[in-house]
């Protein structure tokens, strides 16, 4: 799959202005963005995407605050080069080492996650991703069957699978993700892992204790009843992928309507991800 990047260089320094722009992104189908020094880059397939509708969804931030943007297509083949030219690798908690096949390993971790940088999303480096790791770390997976919506790369079914998790399942629409998940949990030495290509609709109708869900605020409103129908009671649920404000709220109110729980919450840069129990 093709994707667009669209270079967004904010002219001002306001964090929260940033955020706007990126909370506007999100709901038109850019599906990924990259904070670098001058501005962030926001990507979005190029069958998704539309120049006058983004036109139009920032026409009402260009009368607050100037920005400009530029665009570009990333074939898959040249994809795979920038992730690999970009990717170094990271720890969180002091527990997981993230890393590619080209990288020395750190056998001084407890656990080692092996991600071979293609086009498919979630190698860590993002905030959302290191803090579902993070609040992971926190809890009990031992034995418990997961499903993690929206897999990307598999690297959060493959630290389940790693912190004992008996059985996973790792959902995305994007062919690419479901065949990296494949590849990576194969990298991992996990067997455990059943990858599908799909969407909500492709969720295996069994019970779940636990479900992991990294996505955008919009496609977790819009997903949250099928997770809530396959989630245990007493059933954790761990959301990412949005804002602190407004989205939290407006994630936490939906949650209610379903029997889900706020527990906790940990925060990056007003990235979220949230932990609620059925």
């Amino acid at each position: 799959m093709n994707y667009y990047e669209i270079f967004f260089i904010t002219i001002t320094t306001e964090d929260y202005q940033q955020d706007l722009l990126i909370g506007a992104l999100g709901e038109i189908g850019f599906d990924t963005f990259e904070e670098v020094e001058t501005g962030f880059k926001a990507y979005i397939p190029v069958d998704d995407f539309n120049q006058e509708t983004l036109d139009n969804h920032l026409a009402e931030y260009r009368e607050m605050f100037a920005f400009s943007y530029e665009i570009t297509l990333i074939q898959q083949k040249n994809w795979n080069e920038v992730w690999e030219s970009n990717f170094e690798p990271i720890e969180v908690s002091g527990q997981v080492f993230v890393r590619a096949t080209f990288h020395a390993p750190k056998p001084e971790f407890p656990y080692e996650i092996v991600i071979d940088p293609k086009m498919a999303f979630g190698t860590g480096h993002h905030q959302t991703t290191a803090m579902m790791m993070a609040l992971m770390l926190e809890n009990d997976f031992a034995g418990k069957n997961v499903l993690d919506m929206g897999c990307g790369t598999g690297i959060l079914a493959i630290l389940a699978a790693k912190l004992g998790a008996a059985e996973l399942t790792a959902i995305d629409y994007d062919i690419v993700c479901y065949e990296s998940t494949i590849e990576n949990s194969a990298l991992n030495n996990i067997q455990n892992i059943k990858a599908i290509c799909g969407s909500k609709d492709a969720i295996p109708t069994e019970q779940y204790d636990t479900i992991l869900a990294n996505i955008n605020r919009n496609i977790l409103l819009d997903q949250m009843e099928s997770y809530a129908s396959v989630l245990k009671p007493g059933g954790e649920i761990y959301f990412s992928g949005f804002y602190e404000t407004p989205d939290l709220e407006i994630i936490t109110n939906a949650a209610r309507e379903y029997g889900l729980t706020y527990i906790n919450h940990k925060k990056d840069k007003d990235w979220v991800a949230a932990k609620f129990v059925s």
